[in-house]
């Protein structure tokens, strides 16, 4: 299997910028980028009601019973 994981190469040292998918020795295949595509961005945190802007809501009977289930309850 293959994995895919982001990294700075700087002064002969490589740091990782995300964990390992493995913690046990493995081979690894290092390729170097273009100059001027290694902009790295931080991963932004998800936020509760991230997608409000778009008209979405839970309707107030989310958690009741669904009509179709009422044989099995």
């Amino acid at each position: 299997m293959y994995s895919a994981i982001r990294g700075i190469y700087e002064n002969g040292t490589l740091t990782l910028l995300e964990p390992a998918p493995t913690p046990e020795k493995s081979d690894v295949l290092v390729t170097f980028l273009q100059e001027g595509t290694h902009k790295i961005t931080p991963a932004k945190k998800r936020v509760l009601g991230g997608l409000r802007h778009l008209g979405g809501r839970i309707p107030d009977d989310f958690n009741a019973p669904l009509d179709d289930l009422k044989d099995y309850m």
